[in-house]
């Protein structure tokens, strides 16, 4: 068990009384991490030591933040293990996919070092004669950054690694379900040189989390949000910051669809349906939750995948044999299993896996899935796919589309111009050709339409996400008035 403390202007301090929570290793129900419990004084403080730091840290040059962050990015690599112990310990990951997070973050984190010189402007023409005139990116304040447990240091780095490059101090709000992990970015950041107060990690037990956001949010030197989450939550983050005026980031839930037209090589679409849909047990915002399938090669589809589904077995994720690892909670298998005793009951039809049994689940492939069925709509957040059957190109572009979500997508045909004008039609912020709707590139605009959000995380446009846009001028000569 680890004991985990906050980090408060560069320095580790217990919660306000010594209060902590525990974190519970899914698999085994052990204690993997006691971590402290911040009051809403404790966030106030977060939220006071980034602002403070904003006023040195945002006067920095690109190639000292550039440095720090390549600093970063190296000690990330160097602590691979520890990073790969606490995330299979806090979320039942394989050691696979914690070590990919790892791959995937120093990657991020040296991306967001390139940016360090991109954070730029342009002159504007004015009608004025003599005004020389600038539209310039300046850094913004104190940024929150939220992050989730499904991808944990991915996603907890990105949420802070962009807001640095751009001359912003940070504020990383762990999950309740992996304290520790997040707390580690927060450590090796710090040693990377990001201290007295340029980064602070806040952790909370799950029953104060309302609180304690909502006091970092409401805190005058807060002056972004991200959060990457459930849209529940998302839209009660949007509320609060639309109350404080502030600009929020949200990536959201998803439903990606997985379009598999009747010219599709089966094969390759087989293989990114599994990967898609049951990678890390289908915890991934991006997973494939619908395979929206033409009828002419809809059974020879369901029988290869089906196949396939079979040879992945889920367990102790420490087992090497086990391809995937468990889900998060037992509440999770409840809802799982509710949703497919609601699509059998209405007729759909189980063509491999089954119910959860605790936290292990089988890659589960139903059949026949019809809008009346709660999967249809319902992210499952699971190793359950849906598949739909539909007739011909226009059904399949239509059911992918009858959706509140749209984040990723996918789109299988040979036929390329065919597949291009098909995923032009459809709804959402990512969509694949001929691969999976799960991919994600440190340089590349990362986000979603509808429920799914709204912002980008990546590369430069990122940079608009945690920059003031700052109109300047400068008079180079004499300037006529009209008084």
């Amino acid at each position: 068990m680890r004991d985990i403390k906050l980090l408060l202007g560069g320095v580790p301090r217990d919660a306000e009384g010594l209060a902590n929570f525990e974190r519970c290793n899914p698999f085994d129900d052990s204690v993997a991490t006691r971590a402290a419990a911040a009051s809403v004084e404790d966030a106030r403080a977060a939220a006071n030591a980034a602002g403070e730091a904003f006023k040195g840290w945002s006067q920095t040059g690109p190639g000292e933040r550039r440095a720090k962050l390549l600093k970063a990015a190296e000690l990330m690599e160097a602590r691979q293990d520890a990073f790969i112990e606490r995330m299979v310990d806090e979320t039942g990951a394989t050691p696979g996919w914690a070590g990919f997070n790892v791959m995937v973050a120093a990657g991020m984190l040296r991306e967001a070092a390139g940016l360090t010189t991109q954070v730029g402007g342009e002159v504007i023409p004015s009608d004025v004669p003599g005004s020389l005139a600038m539209g310039v990116r300046v850094p913004c304040g104190a940024v929150l950054g939220i992050a989730p447990w499904n991808a944990p240091i991915i996603l907890g780095t990105r949420a802070v690694a962009t807001p640095l490059a751009c001359g912003n101090s940070v504020i990383l709000k762990t999950s309740e379900q992996c304290p520790a992990t997040h707390q580690l970015i927060g450590e090796i950041l710090v040693e990377a040189g990001f201290g007295e107060g340029v980064v602070n990690v806040i952790s909370n037990a799950p029953e104060q989390a309302a609180a304690v956001v909502s006091a970092l949010i409401e805190h005058p030197a807060v002056a972004r949000i991200n959060f990457t989450g459930s849209t529940g939550v998302g839209r009660l983050i949007a509320e609060q910051a639309a109350r404080a005026l502030k600009p929020a980031l949200l990536e959201l839930g998803g439903k990606a669809p997985c379009v598999v037209l009747d010219d599709a090589d089966l094969d390759a679409a087989v293989e990114a349906a599994a990967f898609g849909a049951f990678f890390n047990q289908g915890q991934i915002c991006m997973s494939t939750e619908r395979l929206v399938v033409d009828a002419a090669i809809a059974e020879d589809f369901t029988d290869k995948l089906a196949s396939k589904a079979a040879s992945l077995k889920a367990g102790d994720p420490r087992d090497t044999a086990n391809a995937l690892g468990t889900l998060i909670n037992r509440e999770s298998g409840d809802k799982l299993n509710g949703l497919i005793d609601d699509a059998v009951e209405q007729g759909a039809r189980l063509a491999c896996g089954g119910k959860a049994e605790g936290v292990i689940m089988q890659p589960t492939l139903l059949d026949g899935v019809t809008p009346q069925m709660r999967l249809y709509r319902e992210e499952s957040f699971g190793p359950l796919v849906a598949m739909i059957r539909v007739d011909g190109e226009e059904e399949a572009i239509r059911v992918a589309n009858d959706s509140e979500y749209g984040l990723s997508a996918a789109v299988f045909s040979r036929d390329t111009a065919r597949a291009m004008r098909v995923a032009q039609r459809i709804e959402s912020g990512i969509c694949h050709i001929n691969a999976p709707t799960v991919h994600d590139e440190p340089q590349m605009p990362f986000g979603g339409v509808k429920s799914s959000g709204y912002g980008r995380f990546g590369g430069k446009a990122g940079i608009a996400e945690f920059t003031e846009l700052r109109w300047m001028t400068m008079q180079l000569g004499p300037r006529h008035y009209p008084i």
